[in-house]
């Protein structure tokens, strides 16, 4: 039976556990190697219309999926040393086939810039060819020392959607940054998942960047979760692995990469942030049944109620909708409704004698659980005005919440006591030196999430000053508890 656990606040990760365990989304903590989950068939299926939608829009903006291999020799990983030190600590590392030791170590995929970045030297000599941008979704695996959490911080990675592109000026990767930033909004925005856009500071940036940008989302404890990354490569990888491309005035030069990546933490805030106390709430268009059709016994009318049980789920089907219909016997109908609110199903239809006599149905939706009768002929369209409805006040509620977590702070006083009170995200002006950052993160003992990007989001600083050195301010810094 499923515990009603506060979701906010400390009792959070027990809540989320709950639910995983629960709804039947998510395996974790049984298997016997640490950091791996398994996907239970309805958690795979949410996970699926996730991903067929990043898909969309990936092959709508010129992306092409391929899939790279999962094993990579020693001596490629190495080659580019910033980002083989970024991830030294990290990496699973396979020395032995069958009883024979290997003669180079084999890394399980951390991520994959050294693989597209030698392939891209052999398929790519000319600016006629670019931009390239490939894509895969596939496992990767990381030696995570820290406590793992499940879908949070986990040993292998299953949901990891990496996109690696190729140009033939720095002025094209920039103008690349841009697009993905614009397809990851697309993608959190129909999600319902509200976030903040910041440049990572140079200290957090992904190994072998020029820089880092990062969307961060608040989970119900007030802790911030990364979400998704992108990064200007630069050149660091093209030179590494002659990636040289001919230019339009016929002179050679190594070509520009970005990257940007998501992974199954989109799934944890789709939980985290929309869920309840009572379990799942799920936006219409990513869950795995939109519309649950239950039966309420009637010996009398039984036989009848069971055709026009199957009646609506056909129609709805054929028009689109996923539907479906709890006929278990062995269960009560407040049982089931109990059961299919915990799964986050977003429109509930009851049918019994009265509705069978009427002509009608009853719609319950599951976020503001209201019941209202309809006509049986107007079933479809009724259903798709009120999954509609559902999808906007989900959404605005998410941003409203997210909307409280932040804040912003004239001093470092007042940053503590909010950090401390809102649980969530403070602002303070910066100089932009790496010094005042580092002391931002001792004294608030919080983590630097980086600072705004102007082309996004106007910063306004004029007459302020740095906390820490006094100095004028350049910007603004946000620093949150992060997972």
């Amino acid at each position: 039976m499923f515990e009603r656990i506060p979701k906010e606040g400390p009792t959070f990760t027990k809540w989320f556990d709950n639910i995983l365990e629960k709804a039947e989304l998510y395996d974790y903590g049984r298997y016997p190697v640490k950091g791996c989950g398994i996907w239970l068939p309805y958690g795979f299926k949410m996970r699926q219309l996730v991903l067929n939608f990043m898909r969309n829009l990936l092959n709508t903006s010129s992306h092409e999926e391929i899939l790279m291999p999962l094993l990579i020799p020693e001596d490629l990983l190495s080659k580019e040393k910033e980002h083989i030190e970024g991830f030294r600590g990290e990496v699973y590392w396979v020395t032995k086939g069958g009883d024979e030791n290997l003669d180079v170590k084999l890394a399980l995929r951390p991520t994959s810039e050294t693989v597209i970045s030698l392939y891209e030297s052999f398929w790519l000599k000319s600016y006629k060819q670019l931009p390239r941008k490939y894509y895969q979704i596939a496992s990767i695996f990381r030696y995570e020392t820290k406590a793992t959490r499940p879908m949070i911080r986990v040993r292998e990675v299953t949901t990891f959607k990496e996109a690696h592109t190729v140009h033939e000026s720095y002025k094209d990767a920039e103008r690349q940054v841009l697009e993905a930033i614009n397809i990851y909004r697309k993608f959190f925005d129909e999600l319902g998942i509200p976030y903040i856009i910041s440049k990572r500071p140079d200290w957090d940036k992904f190994a072998g960047a020029l820089y880092t940008i990062a969307f961060d989302t608040v989970m119900p404890d007030g802790r911030t979760l990364q979400i998704g990354t992108v990064h200007n490569l630069g050149q660091n990888f093209t030179k590494v692995f002659e990636v040289r491309i001919q230019l339009a005035d016929e002179t050679i030069d190594y070509a520009w990469q970005t990257s940007y990546g998501i992974s199954e933490r989109v799934i944890a805030a789709l939980v985290s942030v929309h869920g309840d106390d009572l379990g799942l709430i799920l936006p219409p268009k990513f869950a795995p049944i939109q519309v649950i059709i239950i039966p309420i016994p009637a010996k009398e009318l039984w036989d009848k109620i069971l055709e026009m049980t199957r009646k609506v789920c056909n129609e709805l089907r054929s028009h689109g909708i996923r539907a479906d219909v709890d006929d278990r016997i062995e269960f009560s109908p407040g049982y089931k409704f109990y059961d299919w609110e915990l799964k986050g199903v977003p429109l509930r239809i009851e049918i019994g004698s009265k509705e069978v006599k009427t002509g009608t149905v009853t719609l319950a939706d599951r976020l503001e659980r209201k019941r209202k009768q309809i006509a049986v002929d107007n079933i479809v369209k009724q259903v798709k005005v009120e999954l509609e409805k559902i999808e906007e006040k989900i959404k605005e509620r998410a941003k409203e919440w997210f909307k409280a977590k932040r804040f912003r702070a004239r001093n470092i006083s007042e940053a503590q006591k909010m950090l401390k009170k809102i649980k969530g995200i403070v602002e303070l002006p910066w100089c932009g030196k790496e010094e005042c950052g580092y002391k931002f993160e001792e004294i608030l003992e919080a983590k630097v999430l980086g600072s705004p990007l102007p082309t996004l989001e106007e910063v306004k600083v004029e007459n302020l000053k740095c906390p820490i050195c006094g100095d004028k301010a350049l910007t603004i810094v946000r620093l949150a508890k992060q997972y």
